[in-house]
């Protein structure tokens, strides 16, 4: 199944649609402008939106699987998520990244807290603490 997203006019991911991967092979191929507009011809856009571009739910192309809220960047043609936090900027490869790398013996578990500034993860009491 093929996916489109939805963006508008700051690039911004409206919403994901399935398309049909047959459609998408007989109008130009994946990640083509002509399987986009033909796209539109099926599913209009909605009244903020401005254009359809193609996304990989297996992460084939552009990057990550779109999703609303997502950033669409034309000049590296790639997906990226939401900043999830404000702290939090993006680096040469359009990776967020938290002012304070994650310790490396931090679990996968580890979270960012924003308003301190700092990662918190589990003890083995299950607590969250600082580390």
């Amino acid at each position: 199944m093929a996916h489109f997203a939805e963006l508008d006019s700051s690039n911004k991911v409206l919403r994901v649609v399935v398309g049909c991967n047959q459609d998408v092979a007989e109008n130009g191929g994946d990640q083509s402008e002509q399987a986009a507009k033909h796209f539109e011809t099926t599913v209009p856009l909605s009244s903020n939106g401005v254009k359809w571009i193609q996304t990989s739910y297996n992460n084939n192309f552009r990057g990550v699987f779109a999703g609303k809220g997502f950033i669409y960047i034309p000049e590296i043609d790639k997906f990226i998520s939401d900043k999830p936090y404000e702290s939090w900027t993006l680096d040469s490869n359009y990776v967020w990244q938290p002012p304070i790398a994650k310790p490396t013996d931090a679990s996968k578990d580890a979270v960012w807290d924003e308003v301190n500034q700092y990662w918190l993860d589990y003890d083995e009491n299950n607590n969250l603490i600082q580390i």
